[in-house]
């Protein structure tokens, strides 16, 4: 039972890591399939904005300046009011954004016609478990008139002249977006508005998705140190006390070995071998169990999608070996340094 146990807490730490990792890597891959899911070579972004931040605003009549130029075939804004850490409603020119985007496909319902209505992807309405004629509370009640695919843009939409003047944003965008007559322009389009517009924040829809890693998140990069700290402190005490226990349990046994000639190596080395069984054993399991946690996200989180990592695999299974070693070595010098006899006569 003690090995079954050490086993599972060690696979809980692999676990922990790859779920965390997959998760950072599935929201991020999420939101750059999401905007290239726009449609659009360019988006421009107002001054004040940083990495992929909608939260500032800038003059609507920007987009027609922005149409006027050659090789641009469309162009668009759309104004994102976020609501909390995890809801935002982003407000569209419906024709625009279909025009573009090639067009949100519809599941359930109808497209918006009322200011009040909005449209959530499958996503959200799984989530939150809504259905066309459901209310939504997102800074405003809302009626979800339909459920499109996943994968353009946002998860919710509404009329652009409704939330700019429900979220005071009047004659206001978030970002505008960019589809020309021919990829191949982009590099010049883009440096021709950022000679008009020198202020703005003007990318390639590329390099605006390159963002989107998590070494561009500082955050993500620091908490997923902080959580692997976690998961090897926890392996390396769940391993300490269970080759504790067993050097207390083999007392009599290491006492034999030793009388018969056993040197505090080989003492030491049996110790280490059973841990690394342990910790491979405990990798796979971990592994394994992340299929786990990935439906269970997909039923209860489904906005948080978790992505299977191998090439994690190596960099994991190297910190649960290392975390386990590490708690097994002071057993093992305690065993190594028993004398014979007293090991002898333990009871």
């Amino acid at each position: 039972m003690r090995t079954l146990l050490s086993v599972f807490a060690i696979g809980v730490e692999v676990t922990l890591i790859l779920t965390l990792v997959g998760v950072s890597h599935g929201v991020l891959d999420d939101l750059a399939s999401r905007s290239r899911g726009t449609g659009a070579d360019i988006i421009i972004r107002p001054p004040e904005s940083s990495g992929f931040n909608f939260s500032f605003t800038m003059p609507e009549k920007v987009v027609d300046v922005i149409r006027a130029k050659p090789h641009v075939a469309t162009a668009t804004g759309t104004f994102v009011k976020y609501i909390d850490s995890f809801n935002s409603v982003t407000g569209i020119h419906l024709d625009e954004f279909n025009a573009m985007s090639g067009g949100l496909k519809l599941i359930k319902g109808q497209l918006f016609h009322a200011p009040d209505d909005i449209i959530v992807d499958e996503v959200f309405a799984k989530q939150h478990k809504v259905q066309p004629g459901s209310p939504v509370d997102l800074g405003h009640v809302w009626r979800v008139s339909g459920i499109v695919e996943q994968g353009k843009l946002s998860r919710t939409f509404v009329d652009i002249s409704a939330a700019q003047e429900l979220f005071a944003g009047r004659g206001l965008v978030s970002a505008i977006y960019v589809k020309l007559d021919d990829p191949a322009n982009t590099t010049a389009v883009k440096e021709a508005l950022q000679k008009e517009l020198a202020t703005y924040k003007i990318d390639s829809i590329e390099d605006f998705v390159s963002l989107f890693s998590v070494n561009s998140v500082p955050y993500i990069e620091a908490f997923t140190k902080v959580v692997i700290g976690i998961a090897v402190l926890i392996g390396f005490l769940v391993v300490c006390l269970s080759m504790y226990t067993a050097v207390l349990e083999r007392t009599r046994e290491i006492g034999i070995l030793k009388a018969l000639g056993a040197s505090p190596g080989y003492i030491v080395g049996i110790l280490l071998r059973e841990t690394v069984v342990l910790a491979i054993t405990g990798t796979v399991i971990g592994i394994l169990m992340t299929y786990g946690t990935r439906s269970l996200l997909g039923i209860f989180a489904s906005s948080f999608p978790q992505e299977i990592v191998p090439d994690w695999y190596p960099t994991v299974a190297g910190i649960a070996l290392a975390g386990s070693i590490v708690g097994a070595l002071y057993p093992g010098l305690r065993a190594a340094r028993q004398d014979a006899i007293e090991a002898l006569a333990y009871d």
